[in-house]
C-alpha cells in the first residue's frame, strides 16, 4: 500500500467512529450507532486530493467479497466516496475487525446488482427505504480481494 496522507472526514461522527474502530480493531465502534449492525471501514483515495479517506459502511459480505452500497441515506446525490472508488478502483482497502485487506472494486449492474442488492437489504433493511426515497439508482460496488 502506498503511504498516503490521511484526511479525516469533515463529519465528526465519521471521524470518531473510524478512530474508535481502528484503535480497537472493531471491538468498539464496530456497529452502526444504536442498530447493533456491523460495519467495516473502507479506505479509498480521494479522486482530486490523492489523500487517504476512511468511511464506515454497513458490512455486507458473502464468499469473501463485500458489497459497498452508495446509498447516502436515500439522498438524490451519490456520496463523495463513490467518486473516489470510480477514480481509483484498485486503491481500496477494507478493514473488517482486525483484518485489513486490499480489494479491487467494480460497480455492479443487471442480475449481479440485484443479487447483491438483495444481500445488502438482508444485512441492513433500511436500504429498501432508501431506494424509495430517491429517484437515482443506488450504486453497489463489489469489492473482491486483490493481490496488491
Amino acid at each position: 500500500m502506498t503511504v498516503r496522507e490521511y484526511e479525516p472526514s469533515p463529519a465528526a461522527w465519521v471521524r470518531e467512529q473510524v478512530e474508535l474502530y481502528e484503535s480497537t480493531n472493531g471491538v468498539q465502534g464496530g456497529t452502526l450507532r444504536e442498530t447493533g449492525l456491523p460495519v467495516i471501514i473502507v479506505r479509498s483515495v480521494g479522486r482530486t486530493s490523492g489523500k487517504l479517506r476512511k468511511t464506515p459502511l454497513m458490512r455486507v459480505s458473502h464468499g469473501g467479497e463485500y458489497a459497498l452500497v452508495a446509498s447516502k441515506g436515500g439522498a438524490d446525490e451519490h456520496p463523495l466516496w463513490y467518486y473516489n472508488l470510480i477514480a481509483h478502483p484498485d486503491e481500496v482497502w477494507i478493514q473488517d475487525g482486525a483484518d485489513l485487506m486490499a480489494v479491487s472494486v467494480r460497480e455492479l449492474s443487471g442480475d449481479e446488482y440485484e443479487l447483491w442488492w438483495d444481500r445488502a437489504v438482508a444485512a441492513f433493511p433500511d436500504y429498501a427505504d432508501y431506494r424509495k426515497k430517491t429517484t437515482r439508482k443506488i450504486p453497489v460496488f463489489l469489492a473482491s480481494p486483490s493481490a496488491a
